[in-house]
């Protein structure tokens, strides 16, 4: 079969790769139909550290089961389902608990010796844990279910951790997917006002269709500023951090309102700058946050996306072929694609 896979800095190919195959009773291999390059996929092609040989690329991708192992009971083959972008078995104490992120027994799609999301199938381990069916229906677009497997339940862990409740001023730093489907999530929680901070007016428009009521365009300092100003002087109880820069989180600690909380999801690139920890405890600012357990956000974002009532798919701006991933790499890390969309 065909995948995309990564062997150093902006190297990227589509090679023939060995069929997936049931390896464990547990397995489920899923043959993809859709799939989409994320905003964290752009720190390891961005990397001048050289890569395995045939190391596969991406995590977000749904698909058909196509063959299961003697022990999954929860889907069968021909079931239409979607991929968290981790796995894990569903039984440990921190999958009851809603952080399957942290399985023992858990992984990441595209991580040295798995399958990667890029490709024309995946062999899903724990595929009872991992994989939630899809209810056949025609009228919900794949794009937004395919949103489900990251960035929409990215997005969404960003408003929990930070407390966005029904009338809360919320304000995103970071206009990319993910803080685009933050803005979606704050306004389905309830968020009466909600600020992103962007540069980019394609951005921009998607977040006001999302539910934005303010754009601020500035950065760092001229932010911080606007924000203020937006809010007379108290800043945002809720602000999601979705950029995972040094700048981003000295921004969000500065615009959050005494006694408020910052949900911060953005993979950290420069250690832990702009955590300013006086600050946060003279002002009573808290801080949550990190990788989103998406598999126990799955259930009731599917819900309202199978009713009508939640569709991230504008965050996808640029649809491609699976020969064409490396142009969508390119798209992305250039900005000039949100999110870029691989169709099978």
């Amino acid at each position: 079969m065909r995948a995309s896979t990564i062997h150093g800095h902006k190297d990227i190919r589509v090679e023939d790769v060995p069929d997936p195959v049931i390896r464990h009773p547990t397995d489920a291999v899923v043959r993809v139909t859709h799939a989409c390059i994320c905003g964290s996929d752009l720190l390891g092609y961005r990397s001048t550290a050289p890569r395995g040989n045939s190391q596969r690329t991406g995590h977000e991708f749904i698909g058909v089961v196509e063959a299961v192992g003697a022990d999954v009971s929860g889907v069968r083959p021909g079931d239409r389902v979607v991929a968290p972008f981790c796995w894990s078995d569903g039984s440990c104490p921190h999958c009851a608990a809603g952080v399957h992120t942290s399985c023992p027994r858990g992984g990441f799609f595209g991580q040295p010796g798995s399958d990667g999301g890029h490709g024309e199938a995946v062999r899903v381990p724990f595929a009872d844990g991992t994989l939630v069916p899809v209810p056949d229906s025609e009228d919900v677009p794949a794009t937004a279910l395919l949103a489900l497997s990251d960035v929409m339940g990215t997005g969404h862990h960003a408003a929990r951790c930070a407390g966005v409740r029904p009338g809360a001023t919320v304000a995103v730093i970071g206009d990319g997917a993910v803080g685009l489907c933050g803005v979606l999530a704050a306004r389905r929680l309830g968020a009466e006002r909600i600020i992103v901070v962007s540069r980019h007016a394609d951005r921009a428009a998607v977040a006001v269709k999302f539910g934005a009521t303010d754009v601020v365009t500035e950065r760092g300092g001229h932010a911080v500023e606007a924000v203020h100003e937006l809010t007379h002087g108290l800043g945002a109880e809720a602000v999601l951090g979705a950029a995972g820069t040094g700048e981003a989180m000295h921004t969000a600690l500065a615009v959050a309102r005494d006694g408020g909380a910052i949900g911060f999801v953005g993979v950290p690139h420069d250690g832990n700058e702009g955590v300013d920890f006086r600050q946060m405890f003279r002002r009573n600012v808290a801080l949550r946050g990190g990788i989103a357990p998406v598999r126990a956000y799955l259930p009731e974002l599917l819900a309202d996306v199978l009713a009508g009532r939640l569709d991230p798919s504008p965050v996808f701006d640029l649809t491609i072929s699976l020969e064409d991933v490396a142009q969508g790499y390119a798209a992305m890390d250039e900005r000039r694609a949100i999110k870029a969309l691989i169709r099978f």
